[in-house]
């Protein structure tokens, strides 16, 4: 790694669009170049740091604020942080911008709903047509694509593991990590 570079890559999709998926792919190769980083999967976060929060905007509002909390915490210590929560809300994420400066990296994890409720392991996106789940993102609630992205990671063209080299490829670019070291001929 590249010193203690602290960064957030702060990914934003709708469910199932990718998010966990390329995280955990990034987090097997920054780990692999010895980075120390934390992940904050909005599904552990929610089960761990926010529990008892529902679905709605100011519930929602809190649990991104904490995430933010802990991912500004973090990285300006040094530790390079992966969020994976929908975060839906523009406004919200532009609070966590402005929090953190230039160690936040907005990634956005582009899936259309069609094709997130094809991959819909759940069932969540069947249950949020039939009316069963309220405040469902993307269906019944409203998902805020960003503007102005640093990275947008196209899942319905690009594999996950093509994703995960564009955000090496983006963090070796702004010098958050080192170049990875070439295999000698």
């Amino acid at each position: 790694m590249a010193g203690d570079n602290g960064f957030t890559l702060w990914f934003t999709g709708l469910s199932g669009a990718g998010k966990t998926t390329i995280s955990r792919l990034l987090e097997g190769h920054l780990r692999e170049r010895g980075s120390k980083l934390e992940i904050l999967d909005g599904d552990i976060v929610r089960e761990n740091l926010s529990k008892g929060l529902g679905f709605s905007k100011e519930d929602r509002d809190t649990n991104i604020r904490r995430i933010a909390f802990v991912a500004d915490l973090l990285s300006r210590n040094g530790v390079p942080v992966i969020t994976a929560a929908i975060s839906p809300y523009a406004e919200i994420r532009a609070e966590a911008r402005e929090t953190m400066g230039d160690r936040f990296i907005e990634v956005y994890v582009k899936a259309s709903v069609d094709t997130c409720a094809e991959r819909d392991v759940k069932g969540l996106y069947k249950k949020a047509f039939a009316g069963e789940i309220k405040e469902f993102t993307g269906v019944s609630d409203p998902y805020e694509a960003p503007d102005n992205p640093e990275v947008i990671c196209d899942t319905e063209a690009e594999t996950a593991e093509e994703s995960a080299q564009k955000l090496l490829e983006y963090l070796e670019s702004r010098e958050l990590i080192s170049a990875a070291a070439t295999a000698a001929a």
